[in-house]
């Protein structure tokens, strides 16, 4: 008996969680996305998903207006729609259920995106403003914004970091990130301090590196991704900057730090822990500026001699 595509999904869905470790978000996003798909094609079995149907999947996603400015989905979202439709006939694939051949399933061209980061003075100010703050407060902190530069990590990875994570007789520890991957990271010697000094100064008994240390919730959780951003955020505004700054924001400055100061590419990308390479190329524009410079300096010096 062929299995319906509703129980088809299950499994899959079971798959990710069970087999490869996906976090509940991505579980959870990928359960919303292909239930958007069977409830469109009217739950059809999976041998019946055809390259047509797809087509006809991807004109109705573009179409699609959601949200009270009745905008079209972005390109963007309409992708990740289609990456959870291919995975789940990878799946199929692999459980010898007849359907779609995964390849056939093409994504939507987008353009590369613009990333938001600090500049040298930018990021200055607002270490400057973190270490005038007093108390242990202040040092977490600190040693928050030095270890999300210094590192790279994206804030779900710090967040889940834990005191025995850290070894600070070294200057790198590992990480795991996206699907479970393992990665390393390296420590600056002022995150290393800062990080150094904070957990000198804890008393609390949370196996977390980062807690709240609010007196009215017990220290035993860490903190979660939405409290680092409330820190950044605060930072940023005495630090007077006026763009918006997320953890995310520092993630990209590190990258293009690395860019600037002349890393290549596919050395950024494992340091990111970033699973293809066209992820780590929407750092590559800023260093357009930098390139302007080099051939302002050098195009054309034989004639001006």
């Amino acid at each position: 008996m062929s299995k319906t595509l509703e129980t088809s999904i299950t499994d899959f869905l079971e798959y990710l969680e069970v087999e490869r470790g996906r976090s509940e978000k991505t579980i959870r996003n990928y359960d919303f996305y292909l239930r958007r798909f069977a409830r469109w094609a009217k739950y059809p079995e999976p041998s019946k998903i055809t390259d047509d149907m797809v087509r006809k999947y991807r004109l109705w996603l573009n179409r699609l207006q959601e949200g009270r400015e009745v905008n079209t989905l972005k390109k963007s979202t309409q992708n990740y729609h289609l990456i959870a439709l291919r995975s789940f006939l990878k799946y199929l694939v692999r459980v010898d259920v007849l359907s779609l051949a995964p390849e056939k399933i093409e994504l939507a061209k987008q353009e590369m995106r613009q990333v938001e980061f600090l500049e040298a003075e930018e990021l200055d100010r607002l270490l400057v403003v973190v270490a005038k703050g007093e108390g242990l407060i202040a040092l977490r902190d600190k040693a928050i914004l030095e270890l999300l530069f210094s590192t790279g990590l994206r804030v779900s990875e710090l967040t889940h970091l834990k005191i025995e994570n850290i070894n600070l007789k070294r200057d790198e520890f590992t990480v795991r990130g996206k699907g479970g991957k393992l990665r390393v990271v390296f420590l600056s010697s002022t995150a290393k301090d800062a990080l150094k000094t904070y957990l000198s100064k804890r008393r609390d008994t949370s196996p977390f590196l980062f807690v709240s240390h609010d007196r009215a919730h017990a220290n035993t959780s860490g903190l979660t991704p939405r409290s680092v951003q409330r820190i950044v955020e605060r930072y940023a505004k005495q630090a007077g900057i006026t763009k918006h700054i997320t953890p995310h924001t520092l993630r990209h400055t590190f990258a293009t730090d690395l860019l600037l100061s002349g890393a290549d590419i596919r050395s950024v990308q494992s340091l990111l822990g970033h699973a293809s390479i066209t992820t780590t190329q929407i750092y590559t524009h800023v260093t357009n500026n930098q390139m302007k410079e080099v051939h302002k300096k050098f195009h054309g010096k034989s004639r001006r001699a």
